[in-house]
């Protein structure tokens, strides 16, 4: 009996050790499962953490992109080739880009540090706006005109090519935005000549024609004149660089209170260093001596004063806030222009009084004439553009009253070439800026 209660005693703690040591087990296997779980939900936690930050990086990289691509699409819009977009459309701002920018010399030097006339500038820069929109029509149109000039092409359709692109980018409005004046076409001898009224009269533009091309833009009357002149021949390089760097030495001289004449010879001297060898014959270079640069006003583009082109001009000063058109011209001939061939550009008297006139067809003209050019420069073409007819009388008339003023072409003796570069200046109060210049000169 003892024994078999041994037994049973034996076998209930072997039992109970069992259940002990599974009870651990099933313990440790909670424990391990809890464990597990707690890991697994870190883990998922986690894993949505990163999920979320990655969809807030990709949200805000796509709203990057959007922006970028808003900005894109904003700044995209590039002129067209041939160009037909308004400038004022491709600077939504409506700030146009500023000409070069050079310092005064000498005594002038103050000036880019002067608050006063920075001031003086802040209160200007509508008008300096308006000069810098007229200048890039001017830099876009040329460089269009460049691009498509060959020998070959009649004249007139050069002329009006570059007549009807200006039209369209400087979004002509009358008096308010336009051509300043009827675009100067001349070959070789000739300078000052638009092309003639005549539709029957066809040139054509030859590889060995030096041809220049002199056009001008506005904005409210703010007049941005400037020139430049082709030859397909390489013959004729150094006469291009003659009055090229003639015109970028009076641009370098001139200033505030500089004496116009000191202008002029410098210009002659560099104008008259060069040399050109024309079908085996050399040529010194003239500078023309009865041909200026000019101050410009408003819708006035033959102002007050003249920038000579040779030495022993005027005594007269620059003066601040003036506008001017440096313009050069250099010539294998006698270096003197005369009138020559028929008149088809006019302009009206910009200081005339009210003069009677007896002639109703010319009081009719002058009407048309002030209502669509006012003091600007105009051609036949022109006219005939706006319908006028039968109007030659009437016009002698204007002109015999001094109300309207013919300006004649202008040649050299035969057989010489004349080549012509121009900017327009606008000397500031605390610099000097070259309105027109572009990458082209």
């Amino acid at each position: 009996m003892e024994i078999e209660k041994l037994d049973v005693e034996a076998s209930t703690e072997e039992s109970g050790g069992v259940e002990s040591s599974s009870g651990k087990e099933d313990l440790l296997l909670a424990s391990d499962l809890s464990d597990n779980l707690d890991l697994d939900e870190d883990e998922k936690e986690k894993n949505q953490e990163e999920e979320r930050s990655k969809a807030e990086s990709s949200t805000k990289k796509k709203k990057k992109k959007s922006k970028n691509k808003k900005k894109k699409k904003k700044s995209s819009l590039q002129q067209t080739d041939p160009p037909s977009i308004p400038v004022i459309d491709l600077f939504p701002s409506g700030e146009f880009p500023e000409g070069e920018i050079q310092e005064y010399k000498d005594d002038n030097l103050w000036r880019m540090t002067s608050e006063e006339k920075r001031e003086m500038e802040r209160l200007q820069k509508p008008i300096y706006n308006s000069l810098r929109q007229a200048a890039e029509v001017h830099r876009q149109v040329r460089k269009y005109m460049r691009s498509i000039m060959k020998p070959g092409m009649l004249m007139i359709d050069i002329c009006e090519t570059l007549e009807n692109t200006v039209r369209k980018l400087i979004s002509e409005n009358g008096l308010q935005a336009g051509i300043a004046f009827p675009t100067g076409c001349s070959l070789n001898k000739s300078v000052l000549l638009p092309f003639f009224f005549n539709p029957l009269f066809i040139s054509l533009l030859q590889y060995d024609d030096v041809m220049k091309l002199d056009f001008g833009t506005h904005i409210d009357g703010y007049i941005v004149d400037s020139a430049f002149t082709v030859a397909f021949n390489p013959m004729y390089d150094p006469l291009l660089a003659a009055s090229r760097e003639a015109t970028y030495t009076g641009i370098k001289e001139a200033g505030v209170d500089v004496r116009l004449c000191d202008v002029g010879a410098a210009i002659q001297e560099v104008m008259e260093s060069y040399e050109v060898e024309i079908n085996g014959k050399v040529y010194q270079v003239k500078s023309l001596r009865n041909l200026n640069g000019h101050s410009i006003g408003r819708y006035q583009i033959h102002a007050e004063k003249s920038v000579p082109n040779v030495k022993g001009g005027e005594q007269t000063k620059m003066e601040e806030g003036e506008l001017y058109a440096i313009e050069t011209f250099g010539s294998t001939g006698k270096g003197y222009v005369r009138d020559d061939l028929e008149c088809s550009h006019y302009m009206k008297n910009f200081d005339v009084g009210h003069v009677p006139l007896r002639l109703p067809r010319a009081k009719q003209l002058l009407a048309t004439i002030n209502k669509n050019f006012s003091t600007l420069a105009f051609c036949r073409r022109y006219l005939d553009r706006l319908g006028e007819t039968k109007y030659l009388m009437a016009l002698k008339n204007l002109c015999d009253s001094g109300i309207i003023e013919p300006c004649p072409p202008l040649c050299d003796v035969k057989g010489s070439y004349i080549s012509q570069f121009e900017h327009t200046i606008l000397l500031r109060p605390t610099c000097k800026e070259v309105i027109s210049k572009g990458d082209d000169y």
